[in-house]
């Protein structure tokens, strides 16, 4: 039931880091009395975390770095371990993390997927804070990170086996509760499971982009993708193309040439579809807008997206 709220008076009390407010209103009870109180509110913006996972080397990347109000509260040092975390600023959560990891880890992911979003500390700070969590590779290392010197940040990078990671928490060397939260997340789903079973995975590479629907160079496309399957299924896992499908249909249902009706009402469709029965996406190749829609989709769907074939587990 939504409660009747009358705000009576907003004070702002500090408008220095962020801005802290007094707010001053009425409440209207259960047994419908109106009750007059204050209270104080810390509006510092929304913000996101990630946890940076690996599970060929069941690892995972924290940060450590000195937090003033952890050591004006029992911290004798100060120095606090945690997952990579931002404020949002002007944009969106999802721009938010990436950035914030690249300047905090130096690693560069863009398969980010979100576990949910959670108030942190309602009785006094806004601040709703955005879980992610998302696979990363030594591929992906851009940098050091370390953080933005210009932001006064010093922040040590910690890449610990996902075991001791969990033990910090639990005799309380990890105290922070998001880092807490997303350790029992990674354990309670499984994440860093290795993958021991074979994956089924839709190669995505360019089919038509930047060949003029010249025939020799849509073939050398195909052969570069099935030239990749190969490989995929030599590691042990079973792929796919869209291509394999899409094609023989389009003959059977009468396309005569490339972009005809047909091929376009199920080329692109055809893989979208088949993506919802892969577990992965390899993305190979060239510029190719429908072989990035097939990784946007993947990652919408929380699926593993790799951009290089190394990043594969071999299984066989």
């Amino acid at each position: 039931m939504k409660p009747n709220i009358e705000i009576v008076k907003e004070e702002i009390l500090s408008d220095n880091w962020y801005v802290l407010k007094k707010m001053t209103f009425k409440y209207q009870k259960r047994d419908g009395s109106w009750e007059t109180q204050s209270r104080e509110a810390y509006d510092r913006g929304n913000g996101a975390v990630i946890l940076l996972y690996n599970r060929e080397k069941q690892t995972v990347i924290l940060t450590r770095q000195f937090r003033m109000p952890t050591y004006m509260n029992g911290n004798e040092t100060g120095l606090l371990i945690e997952a990579c975390a931002g404020l949002l600023d002007k944009d969106s959560p999802e721009d938010c993390i990436r950035r914030e990891t690249e300047e905090e880890t130096g690693y560069r992911v863009s398969n980010v997927h979100k576990i949910g979003e959670a108030y942190m500390s309602p009785g006094s700070v806004t601040e709703i804070l955005y879980f992610f969590v998302a696979e990363y590779t030594p591929y992906m290392q851009t940098g050091q990170g370390g953080g933005v010197e210009k932001e006064q940040e010093e922040i040590e990078v910690l890449e610990l086996p996902f075991g001791q990671a969990l033990n910090m928490a639990e005799n309380g060397e990890i105290r922070d509760a998001k880092t807490i939260m997303l350790l029992q997340y990674a354990q309670l789903h499984g994440l860093l499971h290795p993958v021991s079973q074979p994956q089924h995975i839709l190669i995505a590479g360019p089919y038509r982009s930047n060949t003029g629907d010249d025939s020799e160079l849509i073939e050398a496309n195909m052969r570069l993708m099935n030239e990749a399957a190969l490989h995929v299924y030599e590691m042990g896992h079973l792929p796919v193309l869209g291509e394999w499908y899409a094609l023989p249909l389009m003959e059977t249902a009468g396309s005569r040439r490339i972009g005809d009706e047909i091929f376009e009402r199920m080329f692109h469709p055809s893989a979208v579809r088949l993506l919802s029965h892969c577990d992965a996406v390899l993305r190979i190749g060239g510029p190719s807008k429908g072989a990035d829609e097939m990784v946007r989709t993947a990652e919408a769907k929380g699926k593993r997206v790799y951009r290089d074939i190394d990043e594969i587990p071999v299984l066989a």
